[in-house]
């Protein structure tokens, strides 16, 4: 494992599996994106997260807990939680844009917050996820210099910080995966829907490369909508709104032979359920949660 793989993912050794599923607010509705859709209430969704029986959580975006750090891990313990850590998107191709300042100050209010793992994404600087610009090779090397920066940096605060493929990002598709994995030393965030549509199967990574994976976003996926994407016959936003992620164990990802891979290699970080929704208005019936319960109940079935 690279040198920058220290302590974060050790908050978790020890562990089963049922202790390490924590929730994100996405899978509520809950996105940083303007305009993404009906944002469902903070009591709301952490009250439903200790419904599925979820025990910790990711932050979510700006506003959607206190932003004292030390408030937000009182609330979450409150509703029986605690926090996992947080999805920092931020410009790391453009040489004139110095990231580490903003890094610096979130980190000291993840490790306030206890929460030991920074998602990094490479924020292509345009507002949402529809569109991205093309790196040229400066590019590349400037953005995986600073990926592996913010890693030792974080690793100064006991945080660990790992880079997130993400759609709209500037890690994307199959083909920027493997430069990053080649020209940075920085781990990664498996994200099971991200990785699909960008055209890379996450099972084979997890088999290929498990001791760069030390975080886990689980989404199962509905193929058919992810190649629409993929071949931008629909973006992402849409194909979002269409259903794109179904609960777990009900989609096209292989979760289970996902999961397998990484706990037969000595994986022993966070699988966050995070099933990106749009939703429209306020739900009718139970809403999100019914999709959480069936993604918890699916994960704590699996066995290997």
């Amino acid at each position: 494992m690279s040198s920058l793989n220290v302590n974060g993912a050790d908050r978790a050794a020890g562990r089963r599996l049922t202790e390490r599923i924590a929730g994100a607010p996405i899978s509520w509705g809950v996105c940083e994106v303007p305009g993404w859709g009906y944002q469902l209430g903070t009591e709301r969704v952490l009250t439903e997260m200790g419904m599925a029986g979820l025990v910790a959580t990711e932050f979510g975006p700006d506003g959607f807990l206190p932003d004292d750090p030390h408030a937000k891990a009182e609330l979450l313990a409150s509703y029986g939680l605690r926090a996992v850590g947080g999805f920092v998107p931020v410009v790391l191709h453009d040489t004139k844009l110095d990231p580490l300042p903003e890094i610096e100050a979130a980190l000291a209010g993840f490790t306030a917050a206890d929460a030991g793992v920074m998602v990094l994404a490479a924020a292509s600087g345009l507002d949402g996820y529809d569109v991205r610009p093309e790196l040229d090779a400066d590019g590349w090397r400037a953005l995986c210099a600073q990926a592996d920066r913010i890693a030792e940096l974080a690793a100064r605060f006991g945080v660990l910080a790992c880079l997130h493929p993400h759609v709209g990002t500037m890690v994307e598709t199959r083909s920027d995966v493997r430069r990053l994995l080649e020209g940075a030393e920085i781990p990664l965030c498996l994200d099971t829907g991200h990785l699909m549509v960008g055209g890379t199967d996450p099972a084979e990574l997890a088999r290929e490369v498990p001791e760069r994976i030390v975080h886990t976003h689980l989404k199962d996926v509905n193929e058919a909508l992810a190649a629409r994407v993929r071949e931008g016959e629909l973006s992402y936003t849409d194909a979002v709104r269409a259903g794109m992620y179904r609960p777990l164990g009900q989609g096209d990802a292989d979760i289970a032979g996902i999961v397998a891979a990484l706990e037969s290699r000595g994986y022993d970080g966070w699988y966050v359920m995070e099933q990106d929704t749009v939703l429209d208005g306020e739900p009718k019936g139970a809403g999100p949660v019914e999709d959480v319960i069936a993604g918890a109940e699916f994960l704590k079935g699996l066995s290997w």
